[in-house]
Formats: structure tokens, sequence, C-alpha cells
């Protein structure tokens, strides 16, 4: 192993202390897309990976999740967007819940529902397209306290058919609610969007009673994260127009950077690194914020912008001093890029309009729109292929990867694979 890769690799082990038998969340254990799977190796991919099951799905792009044995999907059935619980070493259904409604819009990126649901213990978290959300038991998928973002807050979905101006202002309420919730302790960071001061919105994640609500944005496609920054514990937050720190406990707005793109898309979750957070977008690029108390203040400051490494979808990974992410050349390159500095080291093309990067031990497990797998090699000097193969149809959702199985949802099917003995 060369020292480059050496020290990446203990960098980024430090923070991947979660084993990998769950995927929990979107970006799973640590909302990073790393995981330390000490049992397994992916020194290669097989050339036929094992079906250990396979059932159908309806449409949408949410990602599956798995925790305790048990996997969540979210999908579009009978005009539903339907919860599914399923045991994770069969297939087998235990349950299946109606979240909200299917709604009506056309874009490419198909139907069904987008965001990620949450697993947390005996609970799951999910939300429709339309804007509905609710807390599961994961005992029998009844309801234990929901909100709407249209009824209880005045965010409605209006679709990309709308005539109403404020389809155009926003992207949730156009194409769909995509933003998953984060768990940060006993409370939950949901992106509402409504712009009469409840962007985001804090809940106690048992009873629902909300805590906190901040900001007048809208909000994008983007994620919610959380971290200490500064010192100071926070839920940062990449909306409709702006980069944004929210204290924890208060819902206070530490800071707020204005980040305007065309047609509000900001589709890419924030990457949180030491003290500081990456974004990206189609338009604006790639670009780092240093975030520093001073006093009683929390700053964000521009540290770098790489304005020609443009992302549509996949949002980047951060291993080590190197970020790993989708470049410049029609959004379909595979780029590494300098962490202190933010210029590109190296760059490798066709990964198509979309890739997800999944980090097991010192690989990169890339899932792209066609349904191909790639098995990459971390290594910040070069771009080295370790195998392909194709394991499912067109895709747009996350993989999730759990004890050496990668479970992958596509237009039809979700389907179980063992990729490491």
């Amino acid at each position: 192993m060369n020292t480059s890769l050496r020290l990446i690799c203990a960098s980024f082990f430090v923070f991947a202390t979660t084993q990998a038998a769950d995927w929990p969340q979107w970006r799973g254990p640590n909302r990073d897309a790393i995981v330390k799977d000490p049992n397994h190796k992916l020194d290669k991919l097989p050339d036929d990976p094992k079906v250990l099951w396979k059932i159908d799905a309806g449409p949408g792009q949410s990602s599956p999740v798995i925790a305790g044995g048990k996997v969540i999907l979210l999908d579009a059935k009978n005009n539903e967007e339907t919860a599914h619980c399923l045991d994770a070493a069969t297939g087998k259904e235990l349950w299946e819940t109606a979240v909200g409604p299917t709604v009506e819009f056309s874009p490419a990126y198909g139907g069904g529902p987008r965001c990620t649901p949450i697993i947390d213990g005996d609970r799951a978290y999910l939300q429709s397209s339309g804007g509905e959300f609710a807390c599961l038991s994961m005992a029998n998928g009844k309801k234990i306290w929901g909100v709407s973002f249209g009824k209880d807050y005045g965010a409605t979905f209006l679709g990309n058919k709308s005539g109403d101006p404020a389809a155009k202002e926003t992207a949730s309420r156009r194409h769909g609610n995509d933003g998953s919730a984060v768990i940060d302790g006993n409370r939950i960071f949901v992106p509402v969007g409504s712009t009469n001061g409840a962007t985001l919105v804090c809940y106690d994640k048992m009873t629902g009673k909300e805590l906190w609500k901040a900001g007048n944005d809208n909000t994008a496609y983007s994620s919610v994260q959380v971290g200490t920054l500064g010192g100071v514990r926070q839920a940062v937050h990449f909306t409709a127009d702006a980069l944004m720190g929210v204290d924890v406990a208060t819902g206070k707005i530490y800071w707020r950077i204005p980040l305007k793109t065309g047609a509000k898309r900001h589709a890419c979750t924030p990457v949180i690194g030491p003290d500081s957070v990456v974004v990206a977008s189609t338009s604006i690029g790639t670009q780092r914020f240093n975030i520093t108390k001073k006093g009683a203040d929390v700053t964000a400051d521009k540290a770098w912008e790489n304005k020609s490494c443009k992302t549509i979808l996949g949002t980047p990974t951060l291993l080590g001093n190197y970020l790993f992410t989708l470049g410049p050349t029609d959004h379909t390159d595979l780029e590494c890029l300098d962490f202190a500095t933010g210029n590109q080291v190296w760059s490798h093309p066709g990964f198509g309009d979309y890739a997800s990067l999944t980090t097991v031990n010192d690989k990169i497990l890339a899932l792209n729109s066609t349904g191909e797998l790639i098995l990459i090699k971390v290594d910040p000097a070069k771009y080295e292929e370790l195998g392909r193969v194709q394991l499912c149809a067109k895709t747009w959702a996350s993989p999730a990867y759990a004890d050496g199985k990668i479970y992958v949802k596509d237009e039809g099917h979700l389907t179980a694979y063992a990729l490491a003995p």
C-alpha cells in the first residue's frame, strides 16, 4: 500500500466505527456512505453475483435501509406511497403501510417516492413526495405520529404541471419532497420547506412534538446533515436558496450563505468535514465553507470553489484529505479533488448521468444509473478499477450495503446480492 493510500485509509477508518451489519438511513450508518466491514474483503466483484432474493417493487427512487434484520422500502403501490417491511434474510414481507397518496408529475426521473427512510430502534421514519411525514412502529407498521407539510405548515405540493407561480420558486413543491430527515439524539430534523418560518422543523422523535422551526426558504432535494462544527452542534441544510447552519437545541440560525442555482436544483447532500461543509450542484460547481466560532457568533467562510466540478445528483464522499465526486464532462466523470484546495487530482470518464458512491474499507462501490456496479480502489494517486458487473435495470436509487451484501432497487424490483464471501 502506498503512503497516500495508507494515510487516507487511516483517516477515514477513524470515523467508520460502525460495523457494516446495518445501513439504517440515507448514505449509511454515519450518513457519509462509508462503512468498515472487517468480516468481508472486496478485492474483486463476482462475475455473476449470487441473488439471495428478489421481489417486485413499485416506482420510485427511494433507497432501501436495513437494521436489526429488517429492510424498509418505500415505493408506489395502488396510488399510495407505501412502506414495506421485509425480512432481510429472505425478502418476505412482514407488513406494509401507506404513507401518503402518490402525486402527479412527469419528470425525467419517473414517479413514486424519492425520500429514503430512517430506521431508529423500534421505529421507522418516512416521507412521501407530497409532503406527508410519518413515524411507524417497526413491529407492525402502525403509525405513531405524523405531520403534513401542506396541511400543518402551508407547504403544499404543487407539481410541475401547476400554473401556480410558487411552483417555479421551489424544487420540492414542484418535483417532490426528496430530502431525508436526520436524527440526533432525541431530535429529528425534517426539511418541511415552508416559507413562513418553517424551512426546517425539529420534533421530539418519540412523540412528534414540535420543538422549534427555523428559516423562510423553500427546500430543494437535499437531505439534512448534522455535525459539530466550530465546536457547536448544528443541523446543516442546503435549501432551495441557501446553505445554513442551525443550532440543534434552539433552532437559532447561526449562519446562512445564499446559493441560488437554475431551477433551485440542489440535489446533493452537504458533506461534513472537520469544521467544514462541502456542497455541490449543477450550477455552482463544488464549494467548501469553513465553520468557525468567534465569541458568541458562528461564521461560515468560503475556503474554495471549483466551478467546473458540477454535479447533478450524486453526493460527494470525503475520504481523508480527498473528495471523490462526479465531475464536469457532462457531469459523468468520476473526480478526485484535493479537499484542502478543491483542485482536481485526477478524473475518469464514463459514469453516466448518476452514480452513487459507497466506500467499503479501502474500495469504492459505484452504482451508475444503468445498473452497472463498478469496484474502484481508493487511491488519490490514480483511478484504478478492479471490476464491474451488471446488477440491475435503470436506477437512480442508491443501494444499501450490509454485511457483505448489497440491496439494489431498480425500476421494478428490489434485489439482495451477495458480494463478498
